[in-house]
């Protein structure tokens, strides 16, 4: 960050007074308690972490320092379930970001789907344009394929959720297709998962971590007799044949 562009003393202790504030806050959202699930105990948490987040940004910005606060991840962070005790009918929602990595080769693929279907009736139809090919490929294949196959289609893979949410009634036939979205309520998610580049990216800064608590003295010499002269090679075919 440039000089230009870093926070002001001014903004940083702005910032530390926020995360006080908003402490005194859900401290007295959680003594207020009403039931275990209390909105204003959630809602007062999630401006303690939207506060702390903002002020350890500021803080390393402007000093190059951080705080010991460890914000939750989404998983963490959902809103308390509010749906039916024991739920009777499910929602699967599911996405997954793709990148068009290799058009050329999304082409290709999509072309010899539409060349295989060209004599069947209501087939996959033309594949001359990425729009076309992406309509043939997913029109075609199931989404898990999709995603096993990504790189074969010249796909690259982003972030994917996918939430498992408690509905009162199974739908009826057609009722939600005009907005399958619209009733996607996070009080209601049973539990979800998440894939992310940012869970590999934490995983190896804590291994990392862990690398670097370890100290090897090069001059530190091994005794010959703990030394173990055991044929690899052996162990190598025994661990094979298995």
């Amino acid at each position: 960050m440039s000089d230009a562009a870093q926070p002001t003393a001014a903004e940083v202790r702005a910032a530390a007074e926020a995360v006080k504030t908003a402490l005194d806050r859900h401290l007295a959202a959680v003594e207020r308690r009403a039931g275990e699930d209390d909105p204003a105990v959630y809602e007062a948490f999630n401006e303690l972490a939207a506060a702390a987040e903002e002020y350890d940004e500021l803080l390393y910005d402007r000093y190059d320092e951080v705080t010991p606060f460890e914000i939750p991840g989404t998983e963490e962070a959902l809103p308390p379930y509010q749906g039916p005790e024991e739920a009777k009918a499910l929602s699967v929602l599911l996405r997954r970001d793709y990148t068009v990595a290799e058009p050329q080769r999304l082409l290709a693929q999509a072309q010899r789907v539409a060349d295989l279907d060209a004599g069947d009736v209501g087939g996959a139809g033309s594949a001359d344009t990425v729009h076309s090919a992406l309509g043939v490929l997913f029109g075609e294949f199931e989404p898990d394929e999709i995603s096993s196959r990504h790189k074969e289609f010249g796909l690259e893979e982003g972030d994917s959720t996918l939430w498992v949410t408690a509905v009162d009634t199974p739908a009826e036939p057609g009722e939600w297709l005009d907005a399958p979205f619209d009733q996607a309520d996070p009080h209601r998610v049973v539990c979800r998962f998440d894939v992310s580049v940012v869970f590999d990216d934490e995983l190896d800064d804590e291994l990392d971590g862990l690398d670097a608590d370890v100290d090897i003295d090069p001059d530190v010499a091994v005794p010959v007799d703990e030394i173990d002269d055991t044929d690899d090679t052996d162990d190598a075919d025994e661990t094979a044949g298995r």
